[in-house]
């Protein structure tokens, strides 16, 4: 059935006539503190979809836990792309653990939601490897990014310890939201990549990126690796991807700067600490999409928000989003390997039932907007406006690689160490200073 599109006041955006019964109770896992847990599908707000690449495994994985710790209408999405022999399983535990771990450390510490009155930071970021914004930072949004850099702490500690996942050379990137009401936290890990949706003055969909993608060239990663005596080249044949490598060896070759696992370049400048930032999101804002490297080498940001904002349907925006980036591969890289794909897409306003539209006065025709009375109808053509320039990408746009993307593997070359397994004794030591400053 063909969707329409329909704006309510309150939300001030536009909404997807959907059905009632969107959800498949099937997908859904119970979680920690009445959590809904969801692996793939869609709901009435979110659209997630993986595919298989040309590689072998599918190894990313990703999560979406409704009601986190409890908190009506608290939101955790996550997205998680493994490499390395074992890096479909690293995905997949750390998918499954961390946001029990996250939840954990929250209620441990009281914190009871984002909805606290003193946050007033508008798009606060981290950046604490290059320079101190301490000083901007207030206390509330501390506390917050201190329980996550705990947790994933925590999560990279029991991956060191854990006897049944080889996490040598083997490990994952993360990205992760936590969204209440007009709040979002988000916490980065490697290169996969949140990107936000909002409405641009002529309503046309603009992107802004939440993400820095964690590259071991960039400057504050490419100190800290030199420091702890890691090496970061590029090779004749991928001139312009940079990555990560033993001192002593040509290997493994790690095209990011931060990862769970890999735990042999854990003393050499690869760190599980995640960059956390802040949004203030405002009325204008649509929706996040979440997504690993596979889909970000070939689309760029403003490609993919437009075809997330072109779905007919939400619950299909994020099969339609993996379908394209698959064609771009074929068509950009007709001679690689397609990447695997996984992205989330959370829409941050709900969309409109049939029982909703019918009460309207909605009719269910592709052609014509849903909107409910109201004398704003200024506001109404302008919404139009918007649908219009998202139903259609412009054929003469470039696919256009991101700068120090790899289209190949994450991981070049196994070590050959005598004893690949010593490492599980050293990584038990506190390494709480080196984390930072090794």
């Amino acid at each position: 059935m063909g969707a329409c599109c329909g704006k309510n006041d309150e939300f001030d955006g536009f909404m997807e006539e959907e059905e009632e019964d969107v959800e498949e109770e099937n997908d859904i896992r119970d979680g920690d503190c009445g959590a809904r847990v969801r692996l793939q599908g869609s709901s009435r707000f979110a659209s997630m979809f993986t595919q298989k690449g040309r590689k072998g495994i599918n190894q990313d994985a990703m999560t979406m836990w409704e009601d986190f710790t409890g908190e009506k209408d608290m939101i955790f999405c996550g997205v998680f792309d493994g490499h390395g022999p074992s890096g479909h399983n690293v995905a997949s535990h750390v998918r499954d653990v961390l946001p029990s771990k996250l939840s954990s450390t929250f209620i441990t510490s009281g914190l009871d939601g984002c909805n606290h009155s003193d946050v007033d930071i508008n798009g606060y970021d981290d950046d604490n490897d290059d320079h101190d914004k301490g000083s901007h930072c207030h206390p509330s949004f501390s506390s917050w990014k201190a329980n996550f850099i705990k947790a994933f702490k925590e999560m990279d500690e029991e991956l060191s310890l854990d006897p049944n996942i080889n996490c040598f050379c083997s490990g994952t990137t993360a990205v992760a939201i936590l969204k209440q009401e007009g709040h979002l936290i988000i916490a980065n890990l490697g290169d996969s990549r949140a990107v936000l949706c909002s409405r641009g003055k002529k309503n046309q969909p603009v992107p802004d990126q939440l993400t820095v993608d964690l590259k071991p060239n960039l400057p504050g990663e490419a100190k800290r690796i030199s420091n702890c005596r890691g090496r970061i080249f590029a090779t004749e044949k991928e001139p312009d991807v940079f990555r990560l490598w033993l001192p002593d060896q040509n290997c493994p070759g790690l095209a990011m700067a931060r990862a769970f696992g890999d735990f042999c370049l854990k003393d050499f400048g690869l760190i599980a600490t995640p960059k956390i930032s802040y949004r203030k999101l405002t009325n204008k804002d649509e929706f996040v999409v979440l997504a690993t490297d596979g889909l970000w080498d070939v689309l760029s940001n403003k490609e993919v928000v437009k075809i997330v904002a072109s779905a007919k349907k939400r619950s299909m925006a994020a099969k339609l989003l993996v379908d394209r980036a698959v064609q771009a591969w074929r068509s950009k890289y007709p001679t690689s390997k397609v990447d695997d794909c996984a992205a989330i897409c959370l829409f941050l306003k709900v969309p409109l039932t049939k029982s909703m539209s019918n009460v309207a006065g909605g009719n269910a025709n592709d052609q014509n907007l849903v909107v409910p009375h109201s004398s704003n109808t200024i506001r109404s053509e302008r919404d139009l406006e918007f649908l219009k320039s998202t139903m259609t990408l412009d054929s003469k746009e470039e696919w256009s690689a991101l700068e120090g993307v790899s289209r190949v593997n994450s991981l070049v070359k196994l070590p050959r160490f005598a004893n690949v397994m010593s490492w599980r004794k050293r990584s038990a030591k506190d390494n709480k200073d080196e984390e930072y400053y090794c």
